[in-house]
């Protein structure tokens, strides 16, 4: 049940006192009607606040959850940057030391080629006499074999180094082309990644603003939500003393006609109350969580579960006071047991009983439904002791 309607609805007696003398309670029942029109009024501007202010939040958390996908995106691309310039440091390590093998093996055919390019010169130049000196300087045939196998040996030699080197030459140029060609492709995608972290940067501050923004409407709401449930309480505090009021007079007429305890019928020990309905309660009496949003509230009843259409007894005799629509009750009874104790029941699918009607403990009066501000079907008991709300629970046997 609301907190701002908490104290209206058990305690008005505004169907009794049909003998009490004409102008002075009907001025009273004015003022008390007029002060429960304002405090509906307000409930019902706060009801709808608590609304704005239940989407504006449920917003904010959106935007704040976007937010945080984004950052951890940015965080992902921040990783893979810096796993790509890792790759790419690794590869241009293995660019550098490619190069100087290939710097290397360069020298090495450019020492060969100048070796060779002199040995043809001299060829040119002076004949190719040392090949042929040295087999004419043979001693016998057997030494003419064995130099010529020699020179052919060491002709071959330096051909086949010449090949190698210029092997070499060719897989060092092809692992350092095919590096230099990762090393570019890691670059591209280093690009790629930083154009992405940017992208994010601009969506994250795009969304940090519009969380900043929804943060302030927040804010907003709920300090106007904040100012209405202090008007609604004053409105709740000025209402009691005139229901306070209301009651001293109708227990005086009751005085004076011999008739303390308003004619209850089998009341039962005073200030001691039966189940009105069995189930479960699903919210005591007391500070609670706002089931509609906002800041909490002060719930000032039971709320106990039960099926739709199921019993609802009165939890004590008395003289109904009020039966009807109430409000963010919905509907709703309220019972007066006398000695300023009162009873009120909200929510209801059904209402058995009438306005001035005179019940016993134990009877039917009406059904569990949920009517008026109700989040499901239960039943809102509240006990009230000269129009203030008290914690049921130790009350019931």
């Amino acid at each position: 049940m609301n907190a701002t309607t908490r104290i209206v609805a058990a305690t008005l007696i505004l169907a009794l006192a049909p003998s009490l003398a004409a102008s002075s309670p009907t001025t009273l029942q004015q003022r008390i009607e007029a002060e429960r029109a304002k405090a509906d009024q307000i409930q019902a501007r706060l009801h709808t606040k608590r609304g704005e202010l239940h989407s504006v939040t449920l917003r904010y958390q959106d935007l704040q959850s976007q937010l945080q996908e984004t950052n951890s995106a940015i965080s992902s691309v921040n990783s893979r940057i810096g796993d790509l310039a890792a790759q790419e440091a690794a590869t241009q390590r293995k660019i550098d030391w490619n190069t100087i093998q290939l710097d290397a093996a360069k020298n090495s055919l450019k020492l060969h080629d100048d070796l060779l390019k002199k040995r043809l010169i001299d060829i040119y130049e002076n004949g190719d006499l040392s090949y042929a000196s040295v087999l004419l300087s043979a001693q016998s045939f057997n030494d003419f074999v064995e130099r010529w196998e020699d020179l052919r040996l060491l002709i071959a030699a330096n051909e086949r180094a010449v090949r190698a080197r210029k092997a070499a030459e060719a897989r060092v140029a092809a692992v350092e082309a095919d590096l230099e060609r990762t090393n570019l492709e890691l670059s591209g995608e280093e690009e790629d990644q930083q154009r992405a972290r940017n992208q994010l940067g601009d969506l994250a501050s795009e969304r940090q603003n519009l969380v900043a923004l929804a943060a302030q409407q927040r804010r907003h709401v709920a300090t106007q939500v904040a100012q209405m449930e202090d008007l609604s309480a004053a409105e709740e505090a000025q209402l009691e003393r005139l229901i306070l009021e209301r009651q001293r007079e109708l227990e005086a007429q009751r005085r004076a006609r011999g008739i303390a305890g308003g004619g209850v019928v089998n009341p039962g020990p005073v200030g001691t109350f039966t189940w009105p309905v069995t189930g479960t309660i699903t919210s005591p009496f007391g500070w609670r969580s706002n089931p509609f949003g906002g800041a909490p509230d002060f719930h000032p009843g039971l709320d106990i579960a039960a099926p739709t259409g199921t019993t609802v007894t009165a939890a004590a005799g008395g003289t109904v006071i009020m039966a009807q629509w109430y409000g963010g009750y919905g509907n709703y009874i309220s019972i007066d047991h006398g000695d300023g104790y009162s009873t009120g029941y909200g929510h209801l699918s059904a209402i058995y009983v009438a306005n001035g009607q005179t019940v016993q403990r134990g009877q039917a009066i009406g059904a569990v439904g949920s009517t008026g501000n109700s989040t499901g079907p239960h039943l809102h008991f509240e006990v009230r002791i000269n129009g203030k709300a008290v914690d049921p629970a130790p009350r019931l046997h």
